[in-house]
């Protein structure tokens, strides 16, 4: 390291393109993927890409789709600590790095979060030399808790589910009084946004080269932070057609019309509009059943043997809601809708376990209906077009009725009312890859 204390880690445009990374740092880092998790070289692992310089996704097959339309999924599985959050906890990180606002030793990292975000946060502070708390719901997957503790951070508890994260916002606006304490804040930090629409953004349209027209007809994600689905701004710069469709649980409908509630969909549905989310590009919202998604991930288990282990419950969520959404658009075999797995099955055995408890017995009678009427005779009911201003205008009151509370001045969320605010905010990964090579350590 450098006497600027910046930690030595990747661009936005390395992580976009690894191929970009100087080769004998690229081959360290691909053999410690394979060797030792955490070797901080690793950091140079955050990517859609395997070491073929391929994006990792997986085109579904139509037996379990029951649509015309190809349906993409990037893998976030294969990110170093097993989702692809790693990517904007870092990217926050670094920033406050070379911006002089965090520093190692000095600084203790508060990582607001649902679970992946703070299992992010947890492995990036042990690469980067940072002590961690992870701020987050007291009724998630033990499989979270468990990962975020091995990788050295504290858990700080606060009450509910993942639909209350309202609670751990005011818990890490507490927490972050104290001088030493630096937030990693997902929801409203704009790192997250930048990682997303460059890199997850152009991911994505490279992942649906070959496939089909080669387009991106549809986008969809199922918002926590609202950092992936700023993904959907790329596409579109791209793609001007393509529909971007913003996710929720059908028990906590918050951005399709208001509704609270709780739910089972670990990572979404937080009861907000957040701060980074834009809203002026998101053309719809759509509403998909909790318990569909956690059935939903048994019977891929069970009866796709080659998709085994890729996806979790929010995955699912994403996977149902791509289905709705090409039945709703009537698209046809030419066409594409690409969406995420955040992370992969190794955090929610304990998910179907309860599952199991609930159900008594899940028999292959059970599975065979199961699989029948959350894919097959998946309905485009709970689609909700927000295109219009008026829709646009509800998303705005939403993100003021969330974020004035917390201090946001109305003129800069009057701001973000405008694209120009968002493509000035994604522009500066441009200064941001300057500074990271400029300031970080050798």
């Amino acid at each position: 390291m450098t006497n600027n204390k910046v930690p030595f880690g990747p661009t936005y445009e390395e992580m976009l393109n690894p191929d970009t990374i100087n080769p004998q740092i690229r081959q360290q880092a691909i053999q410690a993927a394979e060797q030792n998790e955490l070797d901080p070289i690793n950091l140079f692992n955050i990517s859609w890409k395997d070491k073929e310089g391929q994006v990792r996704k997986v085109v579904l097959p139509k037996e379990l789709t029951g649509v015309d339309a190809n349906i993409v999924v990037m893998l976030g599985t294969y990110f170093p600590s097993g989702s692809h959050k790693v990517g904007p906890a870092y990217s926050t990180l670094i920033e406050g790095c070379v911006d002089g606002e965090i520093l190692p030793g000095e600084h203790t990292i508060l990582g607001p979060s649902t679970g992946n975000f703070g299992i992010g946060v947890s492995y990036i502070c042990n690469l980067m030399g940072y002590d961690a708390i992870v701020i987050m719901p007291d009724n998630m997957s033990k499989e979270r808790y468990e990962r975020i503790q091995r990788y050295g951070a504290k858990l700080d508890l606060t009450p509910g589910t993942e639909s209350d994260v309202i609670l751990t916002l005011q818990r890490t606006y507490e927490l972050k009084k104290d001088p030493k304490n630096r937030p990693l804040a997902q929801f409203e930090l704009m790192p997250n946004y930048r990682f997303h629409r460059h890199v997850t953004g152009n991911s994505a349209i490279e992942a649906v080269k070959g496939i089909g027209n080669g387009r991106v007809a549809c986008f969809t994600s199922a918002p926590g932070s609202a950092g992936t689905i700023a993904a959907g701004d790329q596409i579109k710069a791209v793609f001007p057609e393509a529909k971007i469709v913003a996710l929720e649980p059908y028990e906590c409908s918050t951005l399709a019309n208001g509704g609270l509630g709780q739910h089972r969909i670990e990572g979404i549905g937080d009861k907000m509009c957040t701060l980074i989310h834009n809203v002026l590009t998101t053309d719809f919202v759509t509403l998909v059943k909790d318990d569909e998604c956690v059935r939903g991930l048994q019977v891929v288990q069970e009866r796709f043997k080659e998709l085994t282990g890729l996806f979790g419950v929010s995955g699912l969520c994403n996977i149902l809601g791509a289905i709705k959404m090409a039945k709703y658009l009537k698209l046809g075999p030419d066409d594409n809708v690409v969406t995420i797995a955040t992370d992969g099955f190794d955090r929610y055995n304990s998910v179907l376990e309860e599952l199991a408890e609930r159900e008594l017995e899940v028999t292959d009678n059970v599975l065979d209906r199961w699989y029948r009427d959350i894919f097959m005779e998946a309905d485009t009911r709970h689609v909700y077009d927000f295109r219009g201003q008026d829709g646009k205008e509800q998303l705005f009151k939403q993100k003021e009725h969330d974020w004035l509370p917390f201090g946001y001045a109305q003129e800069y969320l009057d701001a973000m009312k405008s694209m120009e605010f968002w493509d000035s905010e994604y522009e500066k990964y441009k200064e941001y890859d300057e500074k990271i090579k400029e300031k970080r350590g050798k």
